[in-house]
């Protein structure tokens, strides 16, 4: 069961009409949804192959079965469970149960989609087929590319996954087994105090507001449990900014000033030793070793093995960063791929500047479904990504700032005058812990 604090809750429970209406805005917020697929299902007998079944996978399929009639679409993934990942955070912060993140991928496949449980051995783009760890051979017309990401923690010298929980490493990331242990190992940190050590990757990742999300909880339970006096909270960047939209930057190193968090820039993990408690960070002028009573690890993040082989990453001509870990060449406002334009990119594998985020893919997967469909009809789409990308950011517990933005860095408020986005809000925490699952169960459906 959760143990987050009922004074949190308690304080909150009358309420004021203000309170109550922007509770509302956040619902409403939740379900803003993108044009619903035409009503008129568009007759043909087009292969479409999905290659995972994670958020954006799943909502592929659905709003292709919706706009679809007679099309053969097949959805590959091996793992049978379905997580919701952006619960993550809160199963690590005691909020929520790990059951809570957890469910079957099959409850989501829409009527006439086939599910095939079995590991992609080989993206043959060329020869338009999808090969597949048992022999078998899945030929396509369309193919969505949704594998996701795929966690390195093995490039950091001496860390393994399955420390995790142990001699006081974090790491939400891992899986819901992984945030449980997680929430035990901060948990039992913030009851002594110490020297807590926070941090990010130099690659790109999935929801990249989450290490400053559990950077501000930890402290928070600390401050909680009476031993901040006796803690430091250092925070690690990989780079010279805390968030890449310079507002946001400055609002949270404000934020981390107010609260003691101290930031270190341009820090990057390397190596661990549990059994010492000392954790090696490269800097832009060799090497810092940094001790810690707890450490929230975030590995580095590149693209899976089987599309790093495949003829779809980035040239290294073009962005050696994206080349190098593997990222899709697509156009960022299509989502279709440079160089074949009968497959797409959506979700974390895309390679664009914005959208690890499964509020990405609820922009981002209508747009791909409305090029195939309209290329179908024979005729065309303007549907546009534009980079549209949401981050509920805690900073304490029972408080959040709700972040939209977009390519350009440019705020997005959904709910400009009721929901500030630079604001510490109620009403941003009630989405993040209750408003968003339901929304994002609907997008896997697609109706949302």
């Amino acid at each position: 069961m959760s143990t987050f604090p009922t004074s949190v809750l308690s304080q909150r429970t009358s309420g004021s009409r203000r309170s109550f209406l922007l509770a509302g805005a956040a619902g409403m917020l939740a379900t803003r949804s993108v044009d619903a697929a035409s009503p008129t299902k568009v007759k043909t007998q087009a292969r479409i192959v999905i290659v995972g079944a994670g958020a954006a996978g799943l909502t592929a399929a659905a709003r292709l079965s919706a706009a679809l009639d007679g099309a053969r679409i097949t959805i590959i993934d091996p793992r049978r469970e379905h997580f919701y990942q952006p619960g993550f955070t809160l199963v690590a912060a005691g909020i929520k149960p790990m059951d809570y993140v957890v469910s079957r991928t099959a409850d989501y496949i829409p009527p006439g989609v086939e599910l095939v449980t079995d590991r992609v051995a080989e993206l043959d783009v060329d020869g338009k087929q999808v090969l597949t760890a048992s022999g078998a051979r899945h030929p396509y017309d369309f193919l969505i590319v949704a594998t996701g990401m795929q966690l390195e923690y093995g490039l950091i010298e001496g860390m393994d996954a399955k420390l995790i929980g142990e001699h006081g490493i974090g790491s939400i990331y891992g899986g819901p087994q992984a945030a449980q242990a997680t929430w035990r190992a901060m948990s039992a940190f913030a009851d002594r105090g110490g020297r807590g050590v926070f941090l990010r990757p130099a690659t790109e990742m999935k929801c990249a507001g989450a290490p400053l999300k559990y950077t501000f909880i930890s402290e928070d339970y600390l401050t909680r449990r009476g031993t901040r006096s006796k803690s430091e909270v250092i925070y690690n960047s990989n780079n010279k900014a805390l968030f890449s939209v310079p507002i946001v930057h400055e609002k949270v190193r404000m934020l981390f000033q107010a609260r003691g968090i101290a930031v270190n820039y341009e820090r990057v993990l390397k190596a661990i030793d549990p059994g010492r408690r000392i954790a090696t960070f490269s800097t832009a002028s060799g090497v810092e070793e940094q001790g810690y009573d707890f450490i929230h690890v975030i590995p580095p993040m590149r693209a899976p093995e089987v599309v790093r082989k495949s003829p779809l990453p980035w040239p290294a001509d073009k962005n050696k960063a994206w080349s190098d870990e593997g990222w899709m060449e697509v156009d960022r406002a299509t989502l279709r791929h440079v160089r074949y334009a009968n497959v797409f990119g959506v979700g974390d594998i895309a390679g664009v500047p914005k959208g690890k985020t499964a509020a990405s893919v609820k922009w981002q997967v209508p747009v791909a479904v409305d090029h195939i469909v309209a290329e179908l009809a024979g005729g065309k789409s303007n549907a546009l990504y534009n980079g549209y990308t949401s981050c509920p950011l805690i900073t304490r517990l029972g408080q959040a700032m709700l972040i939209e933005f977009d390519y350009q860095n440019n705020l997005t408020p959904s709910f400009p005058g009721v929901i500030a986005p630079l604001e510490e809000l109620w009403v941003s925490w009630v989405m993040k812990t209750m408003a968003l699952k339901p929304t994002y169960i609907s997008m896997l459906r697609g109706r949302a």
